[in-house]
């Protein structure tokens, strides 16, 4: 039924887009060369002037792949990977070259921008792809003043001819629905800078605000999430919406007020989702943190606060005490036309103390890494109930030949509510979701609870029968999994009944369950500044069936003994 709904939406966005391409086209002819750039919008990434030497030498190294040039243009080296050639194609790392403010380097980035305008590219080369177009029409805009100070005529002229076409071609790519999800908006905030620059695109300017417009309503949700559920993906949006603010503010012009709206939201979302080491939390598609962006953005938040506790549309909630901070997955899959990157870690969460991580999820590799981001989209990979060690949510394969589908969600849960609130002990959270109803015909319910100091977590896992279960499922196991962090160390105790956590600070944490023996397993840490890392992770196996629960909880220990083997957690009211 959700396949047929799509369809039917496509079908009906398609008809509707056909009427309107005499229109379109007739717009995007109107996109003209400008004569010159009224203003340069910032590049508020960090750039780091020794890659310019890199570059001058003709090593470009982009997506895990380094290639040398030997004194070729890079541009005809045949490229290790299509990401590669994406991440060279949209120039993003001109910025680089302009941080070195080196004759030579300006010179440099002049030349090279020269040879890829020399190109003939084939219709499927990664270099044509919306994203890229997007990000190439921004860096270009955003780099302009080292590419056109001192620059040829000719060189001029074809620079602009460049910016024309590549805005056409983003029109374009908005138009007829080549650009799909959060490209849309990379792609609207691309069109919308090269409007307020060019000094020939203000007749364009109102029509490419109100494309702005309509994606950010429809892709930024009201607690500033976006629809994906996905932190990169505000991480990504706000580095360009960020600079295109100031784009406007100095042409004099008041900047769209959908933009100053989702900037304001956004900023927020981040800090909720935020650790105490400044990371972000590791769900649906969010690898490891460019801790420099994530602070040049925070940077920016005109009213700094607390962080949100509770944002019921991207569906995530926070709880914090103490040094002790939880930050839970608490929302179904997103739509299917955004869940390209989505993971199936319903009722996950990370759990730090300071800012030393102790529960993770394992995260998203690198994206030149698609197998290994397929393995970590999977419900094992995140710190919560697995059934059977099926995901809760049905994935299509990556490969999937017909392309529309493949990597999306077909299936998961519909629904995952929650209900937050204060005991005299604590706060507490109670989640559900019915990922395995369909399959095995049982919910899968989690309470947390974290004390008023912090010093401990509690948690309890159960399977409940689905309403209008009617089907029998032959007898399966269930296992609750805890992913570490890879600085943390695992030691059993108490004759392997728990689980001593240390700290590299010297913190140590017990970690124990009501009836069940905990093992340790090895596990994996994609999402390390480094690349994946070995750790391992804490495994509570049991029989799923009908009311089979699990109680467990992390205490943070004093310098006192271990408590002796047969103690086990007093919740007294937290529940």
């Amino acid at each position: 039924m959700r396949l047929a709904g799509v369809a039917a939406a496509r079908a009906a966005g398609s008809l509707a887009r056909g009427a309107a391409t005499p229109y379109h086209a007739v717009k995007a002819l109107a996109i003209l060369p400008p004569e010159r750039l009224r203003v340069a919008p910032p590049d508020i990434r960090t750039a780091d002037p020794t890659v310019a030497d890199e570059i001058y030498a003709g090593y470009f190294s982009f997506d895990g792949k380094t290639v040398e040039a030997q004194g070729r243009s890079p541009f005809a080296v045949r490229p290790p990977s299509a990401a590669w050639r994406r991440s060279l194609a949209g120039f993003s790392w001109l910025r680089h070259l302009r941080a070195a403010d080196k004759a030579l380097t300006r010179a440099n980035a002049r030349a090279l921008v020269a040879d890829f305008l020399a190109q003939r590219l084939d219709a499927d080369d990664p270099a044509l792809e919306p994203a890229v177009t997007a990000r190439r029409l921004l860096s270009l805009l955003a780099q302009s003043p080292i590419l056109l100070d001192g620059a040829e005529q000719e060189f001029y002229e074809r620079f602009m001819a460049a910016l024309a076409r590549d805005a056409r071609a983003v029109f374009r790519a908005l138009t007829d629905a080549k650009a799909r999800g959060a490209v849309r908006l990379t792609c609207a905030v691309a069109l919308t800078e090269f409007s307020i620059c060019a000094d020939n695109a203000r007749k364009f300017q109102s029509l490419a605000v109100r494309i702005l417009g309509v994606e950010l309503d429809r892709q930024i949700l009201s607690d500033g999430g976006h629809v994906s559920r996905n932190p990169q993906v505000l991480l990504d949006l706000l580095l360009d919406l960020l600079p295109m603010r100031q784009v406007f503010a100095a042409r004099g012009a008041h900047p769209p007020d959908a933009a100053l709206r989702a900037i304001d939201r956004m900023i927020p979302m981040l800090r909720m989702l935020q650790h105490g080491d400044g990371s972000l939390a590791l769900f649906n598609g969010m690898g490891a943190t460019q801790q420099d962006r994530l602070a040049t953005i925070l940077s920016h938040d005109e009213a700094p606060g607390a962080a949100p506790i509770n944002a019921p549309y991207a569906g995530y909630q926070r709880l914090e005490a103490g040094e002790a901070l939880l930050i839970v997955d608490a929302g179904p899959p997103p739509p299917f036309e955004h869940s390209r990157h989505a993971h199936a870690g319903c009722l996950s969460f990370e759990y730090s103390l300071g800012r030393e991580r102790v529960v993770v999820n394992c995260g998203a590799p690198a994206s030149h890494y698609e197998a290994a981001r397929e393995l970590a989209r999977a419900t094992a990979a995140h710190s919560t109930l697995v059934v059977a060690d099926r995901s809760s949510c049905r994935i299509a394969p990556a490969l999937d030949p017909r392309r529309r589908r493949a990597g999306r969600m077909l299936a998961g849960p519909s629904a995952a509510p929650v209900d937050r609130r204060q005991s005299k002990s604590g706060q507490v959270l109670e989640l559900s979701h019915n990922g395995y109803a369909r399959e095995f015909g049982l919910l899968h319910e989690r309470v947390l609870a974290l004390t008023h100091d912090g010093v401990r977590l509690i948690g309890e896992d159960r399977l409940v029968p689905a309403p209008r279960a009617t089907h029998r499922v032959a007898p399966v196991d269930f296992v609750v999994r805890f992913h570490i962090h890879p600085r943390a160390a695992l030691t059993a105790v108490a004759a392997g009944q728990k689980v001593e956590i240390a700290l590299p600070s010297g913190a140590r944490l017990l970690f124990q369950a009501v009836g069940f023996t905990p093992t340790i397993e090895e596990s994996v840490y994609f999402a390390g500044a480094e690349g994946a890392r070995k750790c391992f992770q804490i495994a509570l196996a049991g029989r799923a069936a009908p009311y089979a629960k699990v109680r467990w909880s992390f205490r943070r220990l004093t310098e006192a003994a271990l408590p002796a083997a047969g103690e086990v957690p007093q919740e007294g009211d937290l529940w």
